[in-house]
């Protein structure tokens, strides 16, 4: 059984100058962040840290293309610590590049991968939005254009020193980032709960992150929607930091192997790509084994909303839609003959995750949660 174990630190502060202070952030530290982060927030405080700014080499998830640029631009530089400040495209990167040696690419790490990374340079992060829970992980998702596959570069190298939470660092986040991080941090959630490899503490963490964002996301309906959700900031960036831990050493499972596909080929935000798919793969994973902790799962589901636990579920189904209304999948550009070519897809490169599913799913029955979706 695999022990569980929290490796970074976590801190939280009231702001980034708390943060910097305590930290002491100077000229040997470098910090991966976007300009519309650093502007306002940072580079009124006069650190002198040397910086990088990821929108500068792509946009979007990361890629191999843009983690091999900014690799580029960094050889011959001297710097110790590396702080990333951001979403999870900054987040990803700056694991990659807490692991590379000055010669290497990103090809050369998942080669390495299988013997052990090292890591090269002390990593502190600070999310900025309320969704990846990267923060606590050791995993960093790279969407490998040459391979046409989104694969993740795993290694206990990749966890960071320090986690920082700062619910200021949210306040810029306009509302569709929010929906979508949130989501995808619910999803964290409920995989890591329902995962074959989910203990009682993670178990923990998972249901804890569900009811702070379901709380936080009645809340901000009750109030009107909008800008209303930043009351509960420090609640859903504690949420998806729970969540973070919790799928850390559980995993995740089929939502996000079948919603790589959709951000890989299509460009779907990740957490709006996961949210396509959790309805479908849930109903599916009920068709097939309703009883356990599925059921456990809509008991907490179901104390949360005020509705039956045998309703739990799609009582989240319509909270999750008063958020970010979903849409099928063929309204996102998708095409009915790509469906079958996403399904082989993700049994053959997405094993990592499909391992932790709540039921075993076979390539047919995930074209069929495809098509269900369509």
């Amino acid at each position: 059984m695999k022990a569980f174990q929290i490796i970074p630190s976590i801190t939280e502060y009231g702001k980034f100058a708390d943060f910097a202070d305590a930290a002491d952030l100077g000229s040997d530290d470098l910090i991966l962040t976007n300009k519309y982060i650093y502007h306002p927030v940072i580079a009124e405080l006069g650190l002198g840290c040397q910086t990088v700014f990821q929108e500068k080499f792509g946009g979007g998830e990361p890629t191999d293309e843009m983690v091999d640029a900014i690799l580029d631009e960094l050889r011959g530089k001297e710097y110790g610590r590396i702080i990333a400040v951001g979403g999870g495209t900054v987040i990803d990167i700056a694991k990659v590049l807490a692991v590379a040696a000055p010669e290497d690419r990103v090809d050369d790490l998942y080669d390495r991968m299988a013997e052990g990374l090292v890591k090269a340079h002390p990593l502190l992060i600070v999310p900025t939005t309320c969704g990846t829970g990267s923060e606590v992980t050791n995993i960093s998702i790279i969407n490998r254009i040459s391979k046409g596959v989104k694969q993740g570069i795993v290694s206990g190298a990749m966890f960071a020193d320090e986690a920082v939470l700062i619910p200021d660092m949210l306040m810029s986040l306009p509302y569709g980032v929010f929906a979508t991080s949130s989501i995808d941090a619910m999803v964290h959630a409920v995989e890591s709960y329902l995962s074959p490899n989910a203990c009682a503490i993670s178990e923990m963490f998972s249901i804890e992150a569900l009811r702070h964002i379901l709380r936080g996301w009645k809340r901000t309906l009750e109030k009107g929607g909008g800008e209303a959700w930043k009351d509960c900031a420090q609640e859903f960036l504690r949420a998806s930091n729970y969540a973070g831990i919790a799928f850390g050493h559980a995993g995740c499972a089929a939502v996000h192997a079948m919603a790589y596909p959709l951000g890989s080929v299509h460009h779907i935000p990740h957490g709006q790509a996961n949210q396509l798919m959790f309805a479908d793969v849930m109903k599916k994973y009920a068709r097939k084994r309703p009883e356990g902790k599925l059921e456990s799962l809509g008991a907490v589901l179901g104390e949360e909303l005020g509705i039956p636990a045998k309703e739990g579920l799609n009582g989240l189904y319509r909270l999750m839609d008063g958020v970010l209304k979903r849409a099928p999948l063929r309204e996102h550009g998708i095409k009915e003959e790509e469906l079958p070519l996403f399904a082989k897809d993700v049994v053959e490169t997405q094993q990592r995750l499909l391992n932790n599913n709540y039921v075993a799913l076979t390539e047919d029955e995930i074209l069929e949660i495809y098509r269900n979706a369509y």
